[in-house]
């Protein structure tokens, strides 16, 4: 049994990275340098000021190279493939060439502020922003695109790895990764499976949720690793969970019977002139339809972003208060990395809830959208 859904869960994995990183490449946001979280201040060399917000956003958007440690000029990234459609014309080139963002490239330059900050603009012959040039479609391989091929890799090691041994020692205690997994998997066929969809059809959707939990589960821990290859935000985007959410919505609405879609659209029981000659209540019904992918996608994002603002802001206040006075900045230090340690325990709380909570839920769309419908039976009363 666990064998069958491991291979099937695999094969999705490599699907479901596939149309994610096709969702991800063009959502990148801004340049991840830590160059720009210091302003040096016009005409002096001395003085610096940390700027805790650049540095929060620029850590927690996409970015066109995987940033790994800046110290005074030095800057140490991974350059990543920039491919651009211009007019119909491919272009493509590294992003080393940007120079962390500071110059131009055939033409082309990756701003580091203003309203397209961590955009590729097109320039003019004069070296300016060409304002009457359109964007150039962008379909690089970006910080995030990188990090999602990473857990996909990383997934399908796992799961290949325990269905091979599965295949070759099926009576066998589990060992190892297999040992570790096969309770988690269990935990999703009868908690989560099984009570939102009923034992008869919960085996034709535990390949999917399966595959959502464990791709949530890990990208979420690999966002909590401050080094490379974790550190990207990838379920922080919001361009990855639309794509989740859209599978939910998607598989929804092809497998909703004719009850499910008569509860929407005339719903039995509600008062005629709230349906017609205005279809009030079917338009709030077909609300909720969108509603439910939309909170999906929303929840996801949010928790894990707010958790990345938090845990960085924390680290923020040690800069903050070391600015102000070295003896504060030590002392803020101890608070600042005991609240950080903390905030990190939580966060693999998290990491596991939010990727409980968005396979329960849905599951149980799934089984709202096939429930069928039971008369009330009559019963006669002996008088």
């Amino acid at each position: 049994m666990i064998r069958k859904l491991l291979s099937s869960v695999r094969l999705q994995v490599t699907l479901f990275a596939l149309l994610l990183a096709g969702f991800s490449y063009g959502s990148t946001g801004a340049h991840d340098t830590v160059s720009q979280q210091v302003i040096l201040h016009e005409g002096s060399h001395s003085e610096k000021s940390f700027d805790a917000g650049a540095m929060i956003i620029d850590h927690i958007v996409d970015a066109h190279e995987w940033h790994i440690l800046t110290y005074n000029d030095f800057h140490l990234s991974i350059p990543l493939p920039v491919i651009l459609i211009d007019n119909g014309k491919l272009v493509s080139f590294s992003s080393s060439n940007f120079h962390h963002g500071h110059d131009a490239y055939k033409g082309y330059k990756l701003l580091t502020e203003g309203d397209n900050k961590g955009k590729i603009v097109k320039l003019s012959e004069d070296g300016t922003v060409d304002a009457s040039a359109k964007l150039p479609m962008d379909f690089s391989i970006t910080k995030n695109v990188v990090s999602l091929f990473i857990s996909l890799l990383l997934l399908c090691f796992i799961f290949i790895s325990i269905a091979n041994r599965y295949k070759k020692h099926p009576d066998s205690a589990p060992k190892g990764l297999q040992s570790i997994l096969e309770p988690i998997i269990l935990f999703v066929r009868d908690d989560i499976a099984i009570p939102g969809l009923g034992k008869k059809k919960y085996k034709r959707f535990m390949p999917f949720l399966l595959t959502v939990f464990f791709f949530i589960f890990f990208n979420n821990l690999l966002g909590l690793i401050p080094i490379f290859p974790g550190g990207a935000n990838l379920t922080g985007n919001i361009a990855i969970t639309l794509v989740l959410a859209l599978f939910t919505f998607v598989i929804t609405t092809y497998i909703g019977n004719k009850n499910y879609w008569m509860h929407i659209f005339n719903a039995p029981g509600v008062p005629w002139w709230l349906k017609f000659p205005i279809p009030l209540m079917p338009l709030v019904e077909f609300l909720g339809v969108l509603t439910k992918p939309f909170v999906l996608m929303v929840r996801l994002f949010a928790n894990i972003t707010a958790g990345h603002i938090i845990l960085l802001g924390f680290m923020s206040l040690i800069f903050i208060f070391g600015n102000m006075n070295i003896f504060a900045g030590y002392g803020v230090s101890i608070f600042s990395i005991a609240f950080g340690v903390f905030m990190t325990m939580l966060e693999l709380l998290v990491a596991f809830i939010q990727a409980y909570v968005f396979a329960l839920l849905s599951a149980i769309y799934f089984g709202m959208a096939m429930e069928e419908h039971h008369h009330p039976e009559e019963h006669t009363t002996e008088h």
